[in-house]
């Protein structure tokens, strides 16, 4: 019986430390395939001492993504419009992970948390999320960044601060944002804008990505009415556009249908019991995961 490899079984975490690392899926996967590319292109002896393979994967993935997201900043200054991360389906079933584990992996997936961690610079990125999430030892974050223990210290501190300065102090549970993001949904689709303006903060921004691919809007809207009167247009400009609720990177959102096509995958951030924030992706190459959905 042919044993299996136990190289292998370090693809769900790495790929999993991509995604939060470069926050797009398809970038995360050509990550682990250049991990494993120079994993198998060591001796067979080379690999015989190494005493912690997963370690080892971590830190070659880790270092990648560090030299990915440099490399992002420069592409994305050409990118049109604006970019949000790729949406996932569902919660992180994907990743095997401790139940321990659990509650911090899923917070670290939603999308406002990805969207902050856009602001990082990659150091500050990549040391708080290896540390903060993935309870690296700072010990071996620094091998990864290539920074003395204490600055990667003073990165992922840094870090934490946007973190916290990004979220509310007090979570809206879970089953109140489905009732928001459900009320949304029956008020869109009545294109009852008075409703609409009632879901929504004052200050609401709506931010959408079409990459150039789809129709979007190239930068924020701000104002509750002003969002509202613009999700009511939508439905006359997009016929036979249908509004589904699902789950986007564990929390409650949306995703629309033309013609059976997912077009657009809807990601909502809640704060005080009103939408504070509304993420719109409709580049097609971002939309992948969602055509089974």
């Amino acid at each position: 019986m042919t044993r299996p490899d136990p190289i292998a079984s370090e693809r769900r975490h790495l790929t999993s430390l991509g995604y939060r690392l470069l926050g797009s899926l398809a970038d995360a996967e050509d990550v682990v395939q250049e991990t494993f590319a120079r994993w198998y292109a060591l001796s067979a002896r080379e690999r015989a001492a190494i005493a912690s393979p997963g370690a080892w994967l971590t830190t070659v993935a880790g270092r990648i993504c560090l030299t990915q997201l440099a490399s992002a900043r420069v592409r994305r200054e050409a990118y049109v419009g604006e970019w949000i991360p790729e949406p996932l389906p569902g919660s992180t079933e994907w990743i095997d992970v401790d139940p321990a584990d659990r509650v911090t992996l899923d917070e670290s997936v939603d999308m406002a948390f990805l969207v902050v961690l856009e602001a990082m610079t990659p150091a500050e990125r990549v040391a708080f999320v290896l540390h903060d999430v993935y309870r690296y030892p700072f010990a071996e974050v620094a091998g990864i960044v290539g920074r003395s223990t204490a600055a990667c210290r003073q990165l992922a501190s840094s870090a934490r601060r946007r973190i916290q300065a990004s979220r509310p102090p007090v979570a809206t549970p879970t089953a109140r944002q489905a009732d928001l993001v459900r009320s949304f949904k029956v008020a869109w689709e009545a294109q009852d804008i008075a409703a609409l303006i009632g879901l929504l903060d004052p200050g609401v921004t709506a931010t959408a990505d079409g990459g150039g691919l789809a129709t979007a809007r190239l930068e924020p809207m701000y104002g509750g009415e002003a969002v509202a009167r613009a999700c009511a247009a939508i439905l006359d400009v997009l016929p036979g556009m249908t509004l589904r609720e699902t789950t986007v990177n564990g929390r409650p959102g949306l995703l629309s249908r033309q013609h059976g096509v997912t077009v657009t995958v809807f990601a909502f951030d809640v704060e005080d019991d009103r939408i504070k924030h509304i993420w719109a992706v409709r580049n097609p190459e971002k939309l992948r995961a969602w055509t089974a959905a």
